[in-house]
């Protein structure tokens, strides 16, 4: 019987503003992946104490020490983990690092090199760790999972890392909670938070990749009666301050919306009430708002780099992400032209379809038996 270690101490932690996404993919992949494998592979993810996550088919082994703060996560990865690892025949490092004393066969994934492209994300010694341990982590694996083509392509470029020993493993959406919602309960979502009949919606973290300055600047200049208001809704990040003083500089104060943070039970439910979703970020991983947004019947508008044209396809509009002339003509389409946001609400759920958390775990497997093969 083939037995895979996996290292699930992520889990363990508060899912916070940068590594919600993360904690969202781990579960869902576990979730499917012992469907996903022959019938004969054993499954154990180390958790642990506080996590509450329980997986059909996969045994669980907490370990004694509270991994919820991340230096303690690091200790743990690097002390105390390779003396978990004897009864294993390959470890899955779930979230970019694997112990550097490594007597077994291992898998890595990571999600994105925002550490190394936007350092200033993190304090200098977790940065430090990820990009020392990351690369070194991909280095001795035998395989290396990426979320999207276009981190695939980053692994090889600031990485050094063989296109060949990379495989893809793209995230799914939960199709139970993204998808388009009746009108009467839409209705009463705008009433509940006074939203208007017709906006047009950011969602993710205020942080400068985002790039919501310049679509501020790209939205003061459409005409003040074809604007339609903004919401920029999401938890603040590092150095958002200027993306509120873009916003008292163009004098856009009664026409853009700060909600803050959004609970994820209430993500179907703002997606589904905007009139547009847009998405101007200058770097991501995958862009995950952008594939939920289209489950739940949205016209998208994103940036034209790095993974989100892989996301968005044909469906929306993909378009330079310094080019705010562009932003300025899109935003006027998309409040005018009824016919384009049609074709593009019927064009997003076709191109969200496509991902599926199933196929994701069955990519896992993949990988797993090509490690395995040596």
């Amino acid at each position: 019987m083939t037995h895979i270690g996996l290292n699930a101490h992520l889990l363990s932690g508060t899912a916070g503003y940068r590594s919600a996404g993360i904690h969202g993919y781990i579960f869902h992949v576990l979730a499917n992946l012992k469907a996903a494998a022959p019938p004969d592979w054993r499954f154990t993810a180390l958790l642990g104490p506080s996590s509450r996550a329980a997986f059909e088919g996969i045994d669980l082994r907490r370990s004694r020490w509270d991994t919820g703060h991340p230096l303690r996560r690091i200790l743990w990865e690097q002390l105390a983990q390779p003396w978990q690892m004897s009864d294993f025949d390959l470890i899955h490092a779930l979230a970019f690092v694997s112990p550097m004393i490594l007597s077994r066969p291992s898998v890595v994934t990571v999600y994105d090199l925002s550490f190394i492209h936007f350092p200033q994300v993190l304090p200098a010694a977790r940065r430090l760790y990820l990009r020392l341990f990351t690369r070194l982590s991909c280095q001795r694996a035998r395989r290396v999972i990426a979320i999207s083509q276009s981190t695939a392509r980053d692994l090889t470029a600031a990485l050094g890392i063989p296109p060949g020993k990379i495989d893809i493993a793209l995230p799914g959406y939960d199709t139970r909670a993204y998808r388009p919602l009746p009108a009467e309960q839409i209705r009463a979502f705008r009433a509940a938070n006074s939203l208007p009949d017709r906006f047009w919606l950011f969602l993710g973290t205020l942080e400068p990749r985002k790039n919501l300055p310049m679509l501020l600047r790209a939205y003061a200049a459409l005409p003040p009666a074809a604007r339609l208001p903004l919401v920029l809704a999401g938890g603040k990040g590092w150095d958002y301050q200027p993306i509120f003083e873009a916003v008292s500089l163009l004098d856009l104060e009664g026409q853009v919306r700060f909600p803050g943070y959004v609970p994820v039970e209430d993500l179907p439910l703002w997606y589904n009430s905007a009139e547009a979703f847009v998405y101007p970020s200058v770097y991501e991983g995958f862009g995950l708002p952008v594939l939920e947004a289209m489950a739940c019947g949205m016209p998208v508008i994103v940036s034209n780099v790095t993974s989100l044209p892989e996301v968005a396809g044909t469906a929306g509009l993909c378009l330079p992400p310094q080019d705010e002339s562009a932003w300025t003509a899109a935003l006027a389409r998309a409040a005018e032209d009824d016919r384009w946001r049609q074709a593009a609400r019927e064009r997003g759920l076709q191109q969200a379809g496509q991902f599926q958390w199933s196929r994701a775990a069955e990519c896992t497997v993949a990988s797993y038996r090509q490690a395995l093969m040596g």
